[in-house]
C-alpha cells in the first residue's frame, strides 16, 4: 500500500462521512476524526450563506480538530507566547486566541436568528446556559463568571475555564460558536493566553476527574438542545 503525505491524510479526511440526522428539525451532523480547520472554515461560510439565501437549512455541527490556535478579531499578538508552537489560523469570530484540539468538543452553529430573535447577546447567553446545563448531566458545577465570556469550574485560585464561545453574525445567521474540554492535552493552551485572560487555568471534564467518552457528551448536548433553543426566544436574563 502506497503510503500517504502529510497534506494526502488531511485532505482524506475531508471526505470521512459523518453521522446526520434532524434534532428539532435541525441538521445535527456529527464528524468522526479530526477536521482541517479550514475546511470547517469554508464549510461554515459556504452554508451560512445558502441559510442567508433561504438554499439550506440551519446546522449544528459537532467536531473535534487537529492541534491548532485560531485567532479572533480582538486577538493581542503578544497573547501568543509560543507563536511556532501550533499552526494559527485567522477566524474571523469575535474574542482573542483559542486553543482546539483532539479531545476537545467544538460545535459551530449556523442558525438563523432573523427567525429566532435579532439579539446576540441573548444568544451567546444561551450558549453558556446551554454548555452549563449539558455539564451539570455528569456532575460538573460550571458557572458564568462576571466580566469574563465562556464557561468556567472551581472558586478563588482553583477557578478554571472549561468552555469557550466564540462567535460571528452575518446577516443575522450565526457562524463559529462553542468548545468543551473533554480531555484535550491542556499543556497546548501554554502556548496562548487565552481569550486574553492571564490570571486563571484552564480546566478539562478530564482533569475533573470525569472520564467521559466524546458521545455522552453528544447526548448531553442534545438532550439540552431543545430547552437552548426554547430559550432563544425569551428575553435574555442575567444569571
Amino acid at each position: 500500500m502506497d503510503s500517504q503525505s502529510p497534506l494526502e491524510a488531511a485532505e482524506a479526511q475531508v471526505h470521512v462521512p459523518f453521522a446526520m440526522k434532524l434534532v428539532e428539525g435541525i441538521e445535527w451532523r456529527v464528524s468522526p476524526g479530526l477536521t482541517p480547520y479550514q475546511d470547517s472554515l469554508r464549510q461554515m461560510e459556504e452554508r451560512a450563506a445558502a441559510v442567508r439565501a433561504g438554499e439550506a437549512g440551519e446546522l449544528v455541527w459537532l467536531l473535534e480538530h487537529p492541534p491548532l490556535i485560531t485567532a479572533g478579531t480582538s486577538a493581542d499578538p503578544a497573547e501568543l507566547t509560543d507563536p511556532d508552537a501550533l499552526p494559527v489560523f485567522e477566524a474571523g469570530r469575535g474574542g482573542r486566541y483559542t486553543y482546539h484540539g483532539p479531545g476537545q468538543r467544538v460545535v459551530y452553529l449556523v442558525l438563523d436568528l432573523e427567525k429566532r430573535g435579532r439579539d446576540v447577546r441573548r444568544f451567546v447567553n444561551r450558549l453558556e446556559s446551554w454548555m452549563i446545563a449539558a455539564l451539570a448531566d455528569f456532575g460538573i458545577s460550571a458557572h458564568r463568571a462576571p466580566g469574563r465570556i465562556g464557561i468556567w469550574v472551581g472558586e478563588g485560585e482553583e477557578e478554571a475555564k472549561i468552555g469557550a464561545l466564540g462567535v460571528r453574525v452575518k446577516r443575522w445567521v450565526t457562524l463559529h460558536g462553542m468548545a468543551i474540554n473533554v480531555a484535550p492535552n491542556l499543556a497546548h493552551f501554554a502556548g496562548i493566553v487565552p481569550c486574553g485572560i492571564s490570571d486563571f487555568g484552564v480546566a478539562s471534564m478530564a482533569s475533573l476527574g470525569k472520564q467521559i467518552a466524546m458521545p455522552q457528551v453528544d447526548s448531553a448536548l442534545e438532550r439540552h438542545f431543545p430547552q437552548f433553543l426554547s430559550d432563544l426566544e425569551e428575553p435574555c436574563k442575567e444569571s
